[in-house]
Order: structure tokens, then sequence, then C-alpha cells
């Protein structure tokens, strides 16, 4: 066997910290540095794998030459509550303690998906963010982010000191208000399938099914079974004006939930976009109704303008936001 070179070596010498991004279809999960660097990731389909520590143990066994880690982080999409984490929209459901002992860690921590991408908010840099309209940050205030995948996530940073304190809530199942008559009519119709028609409903990957799905209903037209993919796919909406409808409603909507979001905390540090579906759309999402709704707020459409809004293009912000949390004492 070889012997181990300068890199190998120097990495046996760190502590290396396992962290993961668990949501609802996909589980990425990564081998990180004290200093936060990435050594090494992997992505695995949730539905792959009867228990998370199934897919955790399967991705340890890819690790290579790394040594095991004995800390750990996990930014899950579930409340939560306690020991005890029951995803949303996943069958999984474990205790933080008993992972903690089967992968044989002396420490794992489990934060709220949108908990982490909010603690990462600060590590950002410009090239890990898309500018949306105007507007400046105003250091040492709030800033929020929220993202449609799966479901739809918020969160919100408080500045505390020298540091900064995460909100964990559940802002994605807010109820939806509606801000046009065709919105309305949209939500009236989602009100028969669902008791309650939240953000969620409408701001995630089943949420444009469900707008594209109640559009079809309205206009009276068959509606075809379209993914979300498919129907924020360009070629798919240049043959169907449901599909480009649905795809503007999910934008100018987003833009509502994000202006009320960014009021209830007074983010004047700026608003973020993260999740799997708005940074695919590129600048379409920048050409769409999403900044003109999220200042469409009356006698406050001045304290919105001033307020910038991101797309986070960073493909991993929740390691980001899990390295944070390790790296505290």
């Amino acid at each position: 066997m070889a012997e181990p070179g300068p890199e190998t070596a120097q990495v046996a010498r760190e502590t290396i910290r396992l962290v993961g991004d668990v949501g609802a279809t996909n589980a990425r999960f990564g081998l990180i540095s004290p200093a936060g660097r990435l050594r090494h990731s992997s992505i695995f389909a949730c539905a792959d794998y009867a228990e998370i520590g199934d897919a955790i143990g399967a991705y340890l066994a890819r690790r290579g030459n790394l040594p095991k880690p004995r800390i750990g982080a996990l930014a899950i999409a579930a409340a939560i509550t306690g020991d005890r984490i029951s995803m949303t929209n996943h069958p999984w459901s474990f205790s933080v303690e008993a992972l903690r002992d089967r992968l044989g860690l002396e420490r794992l921590i489990a934060i709220n998906d949108f908990t982490a991408v909010a603690l990462a908010l600060p590590r950002l840099t410009a090239a890990d963010r898309m500018v949306v309209g105007e507007g400046a940050p105003v250091a040492g205030k709030p800033m929020a982010v929220l993202g449609p995948g799966s479901g739809l996530g918020a969160s919100g940073l408080l500045p505390a000191g020298a540091g900064w304190i995460a909100l964990t809530g559940e802002a994605g199942h807010a109820t939806m208000a509606p801000a046009t008559e065709r919105e309305s009519a949209v939500l009236a119709l989602m009100r028969r399938r669902f008791d309650h028609v939240s953000a969620e409903r409408c701001l995630s990957g089943p949420g444009l099914v469900n707008l594209y799905d109640s559009l079809a209903a309205l206009d009276g037209v068959p509606a075809s079974s379209y993914t979300a993919a498919q129907i924020t796919d360009p070629t798919t909406g240049a043959a169907d004006r449901l599909c480009r409808e649905a795809t503007d409603m999910f934008c100018a909507m987003l833009g509502t939930v994000a202006g009320n979001l960014a009021l209830t905390l007074g983010a004047q540090g700026g608003v973020y976009i993260a999740g799997g579906i708005v940074p695919r759309l590129g600048q379409r999402f920048a050409e769409s109704g999403f900044r003109e709704r999220f200042e469409a707020k009356g006698r406050l459409r001045p304290y919105l303008a001033a307020i910038p809004t991101y797309v986070v293009t960073h493909k991993l912000p929740a390691f980001l936001g899990c390295a944070a949390v390790l790296a505290e004492p």
C-alpha cells in the first residue's frame, strides 16, 4: 500500500466533520475540514433508503482515504422541536441521539434546512448570488431567506452582537394570500382540495402542478400530466400557455410571500431566494413579476424598494450553515 501523501497526512491531523442537507427528494452529504473546506460530497435519492442512517452509512462507505468523522451537523427539511424528528414531506423519522450512536459520532446536531441556509448568508460571496432588482443591504440589519423545492422553506437571520441568530420556523405553511382576481379563483379551487391552502401548496414543485391544474380547471381545458420541471421548461411553455401562466403566477406569488417576510422581519439586510427551482429559472426569474410583486405593498412600497433581493446560486448553501453551527463552541 502506498504511503499517504502530504494532503492525506494533513487531512488525518484534522477533525473531519460530517455535514448533510436532507430534503424530501435528495440527501446530500459531505465531509469538511474545521475551516469549512469541502473535502468530499455525494448525493443520494431518499427513496432508495429505508432510513436516514442507511443513507449516511452508504455515504461514509464512499469516503475513501478520509478519516471517519467524529462530529456532524445535518440540515433537515423538518420542524426541529426535540430529539425525535419526522420529516414533513418524506417518511423518514429518527432520533438524533440514536442516529449519533449508530454512526459512532461524539456529537451530532440537527437543524432545520432553512435555518442552515440562513446561517450561510453571511458566508456567501458576490459569485454565490444573482441580484434581482434594485436596493442595497443595510449593514447589521436582519436578512430573510425562503426557497421552493419539494416544499417551501423559510428563515431569517437576526444580528446578535458580533454574530447572528438564525430563526427556526415554518413560514412556508402560512396561509397563501391572493393579489389578483385570477389568483383568488385559483386559490378558491385549491381550497376544495386541501383543508388549508398554505404558501407551500403553491410555491413548491407540487405547488407548480397545483397551479397548472387549477388554471386548466378554470379555463375548462384538460390538464396534461406535467411535472414541475416540465411546467417551467421554456419548450413546454412555448407550446402550452397554461405552463407559462403557471410559471409566471408562481414567480409573482413568491414575490408576495417574500415581501411579507421582509416586512415581518424588517429584512433590510436583504431577502434571498434559495431552493431547487428558482436558480434553474435564471434570467427568466429576474424578468418575471417577482420583484414588482415584492414591492407592491401600498404605502410601504418605498420601504420594500430599498431592500435588495437575491437568488442563491451556491450549490450547497446548507453545508455552509452546517459548518457555521459546528464552528460554534
